[in-house]
Formats: C-alpha cells, structure tokens, sequence
C-alpha cells in the first residue's frame, strides 16, 4: 500500500478520484458533442436524438445491478472494483474514437444512420455503466463513513469537475471533434493507470446495526420493495422501450399522457413513503426518500443534457446579434475563423456547461465540505437543490439572453456541486459496506429510471413548440426534489439488509 493512502493525504484524494473523473469527463463529452453532432452532422430530429439518449439508462437498468453485485462478491486481477473500472475505460474509450465515423460506420455496414448513433451510444453508455458504480464504490471502500468519506466524495467532484471544465473550454474553443479524441484518451488512462497504485481491502468491514431489519425470505422481492417510490418511473421506462425499440413508436400518440400519469403516480407513492416514515422511522424508509428526491433531481438533470442544445437554437440564436457572441470570442481567439450558427449555438451551450462545472468543481471542498461539518450535510445538500431550482426559473424567465443563461447555468453549478459529491456521503452512510456495490447500482435506478423520462419532456416540448417550456419543467421537478429532501433524516440510521 502507497504511503498517500495510509496516510489520505490530498495527493491519495485526487488519485482516488480519477476513475471517477474518467467517466465524469466521458460524460461531459456527451453532453457537449452528443447531441450538437447527431443534430447538426447527421440531421436527426429531437426526438431521435432524446432515443438515441435513451440507450444509456436503458443499458444502466441492465448493467448496474449486475455489475454492482458481481463486484461485491468477486475478486479477481487484484481487486473487486478494479478489474471493471478498467474493462468499461477501454470500452468507453474505443466508443469515443469511433463517434466521429458514424457515416463511415454507416455506409460500410448498410446500417441507418440514426441505427449506428443507437448503437454506439448503449455501447458507449454500457462502458460508462460498468466503470461509474465501482469508481465510486472504490471510495467507499477505502475510507470510513463521516468526514473521511465526505471529504473523499469532495475530492472526487473537485477533480472530476475541473476536468469537466476542461472540457467544455476545449470544446468552445478547439470543437467538439477535437474534444472527443482528447476525451478517449484521457477515459483510457484514467481508467487504467491510477486503478493500478490503489489498494482496495480485501474484507469490507461492517458497522453494528441497531434499528430492525426488513425481512423478507427473497432478497429480489426486498430489493423490489426498496424501489417502491420509483414505480412510477419504472412504468414509463417499460411504456418507452417497448413503444420505440419493439413497436417503432406506434404509441407515440399516448406518450404524453402516460408520462403525466406516470409522474402522478410516483408523487403518491412518495406521499405514502414520506408518511410511512413519519410513523416508523427506519434505515429502509430513508434510503426509499433518497430515491425518490433524488429521481427528481436527475429528471430535471438529464433533461438539461439533452435537450439543452435545442433550446439555444430555436430561442437564443435568433435573439443574439451572432457577430458579436461572447462564447465566440474563445474560438475566434484560438482558431482565428469565423463560426457557423451550429458552431455558436455548441459554443454557447458549451460555455454554460462550463460554468455549471465551474462551480461544481470549487464548491465540494471550498464551501460545502466546511459547511457540512458545522451544519449537517443534508441541510447543507437541501439548500444546493434549492438553488439550482432557483437557476432554473431564472433561465425560463429570461434565459434567451447570453449574459442570463450563463448566469442561470452558473447558479445551477451550485445545485450540481452537491448532486455529485455530497449525495454519495449521505447516501453509503445509510447502508451496509459489504452490501456498498449492489446499493451503488439501487441508487443508481434514481438517475437511469427518471433519464428514460427525456423522451416525454421532448415530446412535451415538440407538440407544444416551444423549448423555453424546458426550464419552466426542470425548475418544476428541483422543487419537488427539494421538498422530497426535507424529509430525509440526518442521522445515520443503516440500512439492514438480509
């Protein structure tokens, strides 16, 4: 074992956190390239581009689970977690090098376009699936719940985001062709070199749990019972496979209002979880709230990532004077040519999601690891959602304008400071260590089950014709997250699990 790990010293945090930053960074590439490259290179429609999103929480739903649980019980190449981090890097990596060739891909196979961007991004999110949990679940398992882990998730998101905004500055100011073959490189050595020098324990020790168990004689039908408030969701996710990959969209007509049901449905089932837990307080209840407040937060997360792009389109670029954009001026410096609209519109959004990683980068352990020791880390997380709420409404007031929308997105990196570090303190102190990859992968239906919803907000947003709506829904769904997490216990009750 490495001194700087005996030790946790700043130098082991940030090594520590670079597994973690791979995927964090392949997923910023997306953010940035995705869609501008589906929808400006390739001519997809935005519904085709919200499926071709769709492909990550759908291989999420397949791979978490499976991955999670195999590496709890698994040790093979020196490790539990390691031998997955570095397989979904190499995976990941190969995906990213072949983005730029869909055309290619496409005229040599004699597949569609819209059918190798789909297959591409499940691989490519199948990669991300496999390495995300066990990165995180890494640092779980070498630190100690309480500060030692919150500080620990802090340095991850403090690494992570400063490398989000590296890429979103080599986006707007090299392209974003230029940022994905920078990305497969760095995916491939951080998922590989740093994995080597870590030591992970080869027993996982588990604290002494005093609250009463939740027994059930089948851990499947328990962990079906734990995902109670996402219902809801899970409805939708299998009304969306089945009506785009088995039935080519024939029930495309009642999209919209199985989503609102769908959504109606999981607030009831988050009523009953909240007031279940107001009469018996328990570790399985809380981590049941988690879920539900933040599915809610990623809703409004993932709908941003997506569906971002269209909404600088159709209501900021004809707004703006494009001679004079601020977010051409990096590129202007660098390249010293004049831009396109597509290459304004991935500019500016590229430079609010640089913002937004800016703050998340500066905050974990500037501000809200101090705080969190003075005033609890889920007051501290509940006032960082309400701000990104806050972020949300100012965008849809008035975010067509440049100066606005990167003040919005700048107040949203407060909310996405949390989203990324602190959550992951709060939640692996409510369960079991030995049980940390397989609650890895239930914390995770929180993000996949309500991502598989894009496809209904873009649909929303089509028929009504007016992506402005966007913001006016995500501000709407932080607000629910927000109030969700007021019912959320501070203290460390554990999980029991059978």
């Amino acid at each position: 074992m490495l001194t700087i790990q005996k030790k946790l010293t700043k130098s082991f945090y940030a090594l520590l956190s670079l597994p973690a930053t791979a995927v964090g960074f392949c997923l910023s590439t997306q953010v940035a390239a995705l869609s501008w490259i589906l929808s400006t290179k390739f001519n997809l429609h935005i519904e085709d581009v919200a499926l071709v999103w769709l492909a990550g929480p759908v291989s999420g739903l397949i791979a978490q689970p499976i991955v999670g649980i195999m590496s709890d019980h698994n040790w093979f190449m020196g490790g539990r977690r390691k031998p997955f981090i570095m397989i979904g890097g190499i995976l990941g990596a190969a995906m990213l090098f072949a983005l730029p060739e869909i055309g290619f891909i496409s005229s040599s196979t004699g597949l569609s376009i819209f059918s190798v961007a789909l297959i591409l991004s499940l691989i490519l999110d199948l990669s991300i699936n496999v390495t995300f949990n066990p990165a995180r679940a890494l640092i779980a398992d070498v630190t100690t719940p309480g500060i030692e882990r919150t500080k620990a998730f802090s340095w991850m998101q403090v690494v992570s985001g400063t490398f989000g905004i590296l890429a979103y500055f080599i986006s707007v100011t090299f392209g974003n062709l230029a940022l994905i073959y920078i990305a497969a490189i760095v995916v491939l050595m951080f998922s590989i070199f740093p994995v080597i020098f870590i030591e992970e324990p080869r027993e996982l020790k588990t604290e002494a749990i005093n609250v009463k168990a939740a027994k059930s004689n089948s851990s499947l039908i328990n962990t079906i019972k734990l995902l109670f408030p996402l219902y809801g969701f899970i409805v939708f996710g299998l009304f969306v496979v089945i009506n785009k990959i088995v039935l080519s969209g024939a029930w495309n007509t009642i999209q919209t209002a199985v989503m609102y049901v769908c959504i109606a449905a999981t607030l009831i089932l988050g009523v009953i979880t909240i007031w279940k837990g107001k009469k018996e307080p328990s570790g399985h209840n809380d981590f049941q709230k988690i879920l539900l407040a933040h599915s809610f937060s990623w809703l409004g997360i993932q709908s941003m990532f997506v569906l971002s792009y269209f909404y600088v389109t159709e209501k900021m670029l004809p707004t703006l004077d494009t001679t004079n954009v601020i977010a051409d001026t990096f590129s202007r410096f660098f390249s010293d040519a004049a831009q396109t609209n597509e290459q304004t519109a991935g500019n500016i959004l590229s430079l609010g999601f640089l913002l937004l990683n800016l703050v998340g980068a500066l905050l974990p352990v500037l501000v809200l690891e101090p705080l969190s020791k003075h005033y609890g880390k889920l007051k501290i997380y509940t006032i960082a959602i309400a701000c990104m709420a806050i972020g949300y409404a100012m965008l849809y007031v008035a975010g067509t304008t440049e100066t606005i929308f990167y003040l919005g997105m700048f107040t949203c990196g407060i909310g996405w400071s949390a989203v990324i570090s602190i959550v992951f303190a709060i939640m692996t102190e409510k369960v079991k260590a030995d049980k940390m990859g397989m609650y890895m992968s239930l914390f995770n239906f929180s993000v996949v089950l309500p991502a598989m919803m894009t496809p209904g907000i873009s649909k929303v947003l089509s028929d009504a014709g007016d992506s402005s709506l966007l913001f006016l829904i995500l501000a709407l769904c932080l607000s629910i997250s927000f109030i969700c997490w007021l019912f959320v216990s501070e203290s460390p009750i554990k999980l029991v699990n059978d």
